[in-house]
C-alpha cells in the first residue's frame, strides 16, 4: 500500500486529528467533544517523503491504534470519525 502524504494528512484532519508543525507534521487526535487524547502520529516533510510506503503506513496505523486495513479505511473515508472513536473506546485509548 502506497499512500500520498497530502491525502493522508487531509484525511487525518477530517477525522479529528489536529496538525502541529515541527521537525515533522504531528497529528494529535481530539474526540468529537474536543478532548485531547494520547493518540498521535506524524508525517515527514520534504519532497522525498511525498509517498507513504506500506512500512511507514503500518507504523502510522499502529500509532493510530488501528490495523493497516482500518487505517486505509480511515484515509479513504470509509471509516467515519464516530466509528473510529468507538474503536478507540473499545481499546480504552480514549
Amino acid at each position: 500500500m502506497v499512500l500520498r502524504r497530502p491525502v493522508v494528512e487531509r484525511a487525518l484532519q477530517r477525522k479529528g486529528f489536529r496538525k502541529r508543525e515541527g521537525d515533522h507534521s504531528f497529528f494529535i487526535y481530539y474526540t468529537l467533544d474536543g478532548k485531547k487524547t494520547p493518540v498521535r502520529t506524524k508525517t515527514s516533510h520534504g519532497s522525498s517523503h511525498r509517498d507513504i510506503g506500506s512500512e511507514i503506513a503500518g507504523r502510522m496505523a499502529r500509532q493510530c491504534r488501528l490495523s493497516s486495513v482500518d487505517f486505509e479505511m480511515l484515509v479513504d473515508c470509509s471509516l467515519s470519525q464516530a466509528e473510529y472513536e468507538k474503536l478507540l473506546q473499545k481499546q480504552g485509548a480514549v
